[in-house]
């Protein structure tokens, strides 16, 4: 596909310093600026201030200037403003006021990460040693930033805006509620959901594997059990193991691993999934608060504030 990664998205919040320090204790190194980078892709999220809570801006890769031409004429189509310059197009998602900045970048690499070797029945694959997952002491720092995942007042119009605009590719449904678009090869990047108020429900960080989802999760808690939301469980869209932890300013972050990719489109069939089957495969079922977060109400009436 023309487009081909998740480059970087800004969230705004009321309380900058302090959603900083949980970012960097989560494992995201500070690079200036409010700018914060991952192992394998650079910088991939900022930080800046914002009454409300909410995500301010998503940055797309793309392969070339004809690429940004194709998504100026879809939009077009759709009604959406837009301007190209300086090798990036610059658009506006109306219902949740994101901007979307599709800019010519290289393909992302990652250098390969030695699968870790599971024993199991009649397998013997790991002798005369432990599990490398229980001999890690290095603290855990994701390797790139996955998906983001925005709540929107108008589920067709930010899917159109997101699909039939820019470009992303649909992975998969939930029934009249929300729609898993990717831009890359992973499964989704960007995941709308319905919701009353446009805010950022969560961003998505990958790790490894399944210990250093664990390892990750069990040590943003030891000394702040207060940031658990969810976990530790598989989802079904996506495959991926999950743990869901909570900000300061009230944004869920997530250590992933092992999400399913889509290389040939041409193989993958989207799915229209129902109520609760998208969300996990196994584990803890998720509490109240993941699917409408508890300031909803707080978030509706500081933006109604803003807006008189």
């Amino acid at each position: 596909m023309a487009l081909h990664r998740l480059t970087s998205i800004t969230m705004g919040v009321p309380n900058v310093a302090e959603t900083a320090a949980y970012y960097t204790d989560f494992g995201l190194a500070p690079d200036g600026e409010g700018w914060f980078t991952t192992r394998d892709a650079g910088r991939q999220l900022r930080i800046v201030h914002a009454p409300t809570r909410r995500l301010v801006e998503v940055r797309v890769g793309a392969d070339s200037p004809d690429d940004l031409a194709a998504s100026a004429s879809r939009l077009k189509r759709l009604g959406v403003d837009c301007h190209i310059a300086d090798g990036a197009l610059t658009a506006y998602d109306t219902p949740t006021a994101v901007r979307a900045i599709l800019e010519v970048a290289p393909r992302p690499t990652q250098e390969p990460v030695a699968a870790t070797a599971y024993n199991g029945p009649g397998r013997i694959e790991r002798t005369d040693s432990r599990a490398p997952g229980v001999l890690r002491t290095d603290p855990v720092r994701p390797r790139k930033l996955g998906h983001a995942v925005v709540g929107t007042t108008d589920l067709d119009a930010t899917t159109a805006f997101f699909r039939d605009g820019l470009g992303f590719k649909a992975s998969d449904y939930i029934r009249d509620h929300g729609a898993f678009l990717r831009c890359s090869t992973d499964h989704h990047n960007i995941l709308v959901l319905a919701a009353p108020v446009a805010f950022l429900h969560h961003s998505s960080w990958q790790v490894d594997d399944i210990d250093e989802v664990g390892r990750g999760a069990a040590a943003m808690l030891e000394e702040h059990p207060e940031r658990h939301v969810w976990g530790l469980g598989r989802h079904h869209a996506g495959s991926n193991f999950f743990w869901y932890l909570k900000d300061p300013a009230g944004n869920f972050s997530e250590y992933y691993s092992d999400m399913d990719c889509v290389v040939d489109d041409q193989l993958w069939t989207p799915e229209v999934l129902e109520g609760a089957k998208g969300l996990f495969n196994w584990g803890p079922p998720p509490p109240p608060s993941f699917l409408a977060p508890e300031d909803l109400a707080a978030l509706m009436t500081g933006i109604h504030s803003e807006s008189r």
